[in-house]
């Protein structure tokens, strides 16, 4: 059957009032000008109550709940976080109390090992690739294998033995290192390695059997922190496959042993939504109970906003 060209006839459709209808942006969610002088709390205040600013506002809110009442906050950081210079800052909320606990991967490791004994870090890629030097520093695959392989042996996990290794050489800018000042306040750092993917597995000292056994001892004491999560929160900024999954598995292992994450808060703080972030962090550990968060933008914007309304609010 062939349909002709007909005008669909618009008589007798259905309207009704403006103000019978529910609305999704309203006045009183609005956001209002910033008024000079009244700081990051007259900042945060202004922000509409509205989709990302919202979300921004309950994330502070569940940490600084979880911080009053000594509930865990677990940080998941991408070497992205280090390598944006956000060292110092997540340094200050580690003496404030705001972490309970920090996982990161092998680069995240690389890059603050690199800033603790030199001050830098991040590779220039394109100048070393071609000439068959990227990734060969010293000090950088020297050092710290060194130091995974001999904590290792003596029953430590990888970020317990590079904390200490660092602890005891007393490295130039130690006081910027995140993993030397988690080995001084006893706040539990872990590392989980793909191997391959790092410098320092190119280098002659690297030992798999040491990285191996590191990073599954590494993951344990992470699900132990995981398992505290009861009423807490975790958040993921800047890793988009490693940490989201080595979450996600801690809290199939949770589980398993009984623990339920009433009123868990997840966060995933990063400049793109990513499938396994999303789905590993933000949806399925909250799917029954507790709350999951999306933050989108700069690492080097978003860390540095968060951790001063958390400091200003508490």
């Amino acid at each position: 059957m062939k349909f002709p060209y007909e005008e669909f006839d618009l008589s007798g459709l259905r309207t009704y009032p403006l103000a019978t209808r529910e609305s999704k942006a309203k006045r009183d969610d609005f956001g209002r000008p910033y008024r000079r002088g009244s700081g990051i709390v007259g900042l945060i205040g202004s922000l509409p109550n509205i989709l990302g600013a919202s979300d921004f506002r309950e994330v502070v809110r569940s940490i600084l709940d979880a911080h009053a009442h000594s509930r865990g906050i677990v940080w998941g950081l991408g070497a992205h976080v280090i390598k944006t210079g956000l060292s110092p800052i997540v340094i200050d909320l580690m003496k404030r109390g705001f972490m309970s606990a920090i996982a990161t991967n092998g680069a995240g490791l690389i890059h603050d090992f690199e800033v603790a004994i030199s001050g830098s870090t991040s590779e220039n890629v394109e100048n070393t690739l071609e000439g068959g030097l990227f990734g060969f520093s010293e000090e950088t695959g020297g050092q710290l294998n060194a130091a995974i392989n001999d904590g290792v042996r003596r029953g430590l996990g990888i970020g317990q033995a590079v904390g200490e290794y660092l602890a005891m050489s007393d490295p130039t800018y130690g006081d910027l290192s995140i993993t030397a000042t988690a080995a001084q306040l006893e706040i539990p750092l872990t590392v989980h390695v793909a191997i391959g993917t790092d410098v320092i597995h190119m280098h002659p000292s690297a030992s798999g059997s040491a990285l191996g056994e590191g990073s599954l001892r590494d993951f344990r004491y992470f699900v132990s922190n995981v398992a505290r999560l009861e009423r807490g929160v975790y958040l993921n900024c800047g890793s988009a496959v490693i940490l989201p999954e080595v979450f996600l598995k801690a809290i199939a292992l949770s589980r398993n042993r009984g623990a339920t994450f009433e009123g868990l808060t997840t966060v995933n703080l990063d400049f793109l939504r990513l499938y396994r972030p999303q789905t590993n962090v933000v949806a399925r550990p909250t799917m029954r109970s507790g709350r999951g968060f999306s933050l989108v933008g700069h690492h080097e914007i978003l860390i540095p906003l968060l951790a001063a309304a958390l400091i200003e609010n508490s």
